[in-house]
C-alpha cells in the first residue's frame, strides 16, 4: 500500500515535466480536473480506468509510476540549458523537494524579477552569484547561503565575467515555475 500512496506524486511529476496543468492533462485523459488532482494528492484510489488514459497521454507505462523493488538511487535526468543558464536536476523528478546545480552564466540576458509561491536555499560552489531579492541588492561569493520566500520579487545573475555555480533547493511548486519552459532544450 506504501507503492500506492507514492504513485500520485510520480503522476504529478511527470505532468509538471512536461509543463502540463491539471486542466490540460485531465481535459486529454477525458476526466475532470478534481478528479486528477485527487488522484496526484492521494485522495482517490488509482484504477486502471483512471490510470490507462493518464499514462497514455504522458507517454509514459503504469509501471513507471511504480517505485521498481531495487531501486537505483542515481539520478538519471539530463542537465538543460535555458536563458544563460544550465541547470543539472540532482533530485529525482517525483520528489517533493528538488535541488539542482545551476550554473549561472555572465552573457545571460537580463531578466526581470519574478514572484510564484514557494520557498528556495541556496548555496554558492563558485563563482559570484547577484542576487536581487525585493529591494536588496545582494553579491554572494563562494561558501555563502541564501534563504528566501519566492513570494518577493527576486531574480539572480553571475556577477562578474566568470559563471557563478550554485545548488538551489526548490519546492516542487518553485521548481516548476523557475524551470519549465518549452524553450528548454536538453544538452
Amino acid at each position: 500500500m506504501d507503492e500506492l500512496r507514492r504513485l500520485g506524486p510520480r503522476l504529478r511529476a511527470a505532468r509538471q515535466e512536461r509543463g502540463w496543468t491539471l486542466d490540460e492533462l485531465a481535459a486529454r485523459a477525458g476526466m475532470s480536473a478534481s478528479t486528477l488532482s485527487r488522484l496526484e494528492s492521494g485522495k482517490r484510489q488509482a484504477s486502471l480506468e483512471l490510470l490507462l488514459p493518464l499514462t497514455r497521454q504522458l507517454g509514459i507505462r503504469v509501471d513507471d509510476l511504480l517505485e521498481p523493488r531495487d531501486r537505483d538511487p542515481r539520478v538519471h535526468r539530463s542537465a538543460i540549458r535555458r536563458e544563460g543558464m544550465t541547470i543539472a536536476p540532482l533530485t529525482r523528478e517525483e520528489s517533493e523537494v528538488r535541488a539542482f546545480k545551476i550554473t549561472y552564466h555572465p552573457d545571460a540576458p537580463e531578466r526581470a524579477p519574478q514572484t510564484h509561491p514557494g520557498h528556495e536555499w541556496l548555496y554558492v560552489m563558485s563563482g559570484r552569484l547577484q542576487l536581487t531579492l525585493g529591494e536588496q541588492e545582494l553579491v554572494l561569493g563562494r561558501g555563502e547561503a541564501a534563504e528566501f520566500d519566492t513570494a518577493v520579487p527576486h531574480r539572480m545573475r553571475a556577477a562578474g565575467a566568470r559563471p557563478a555555480e550554485v545548488i538551489s533547493i526548490f519546492n516542487s511548486v518553485g521548481e516548476r515555475l523557475h524551470l519549465h519552459t518549452s524553450e528548454a532544450e536538453a544538452e
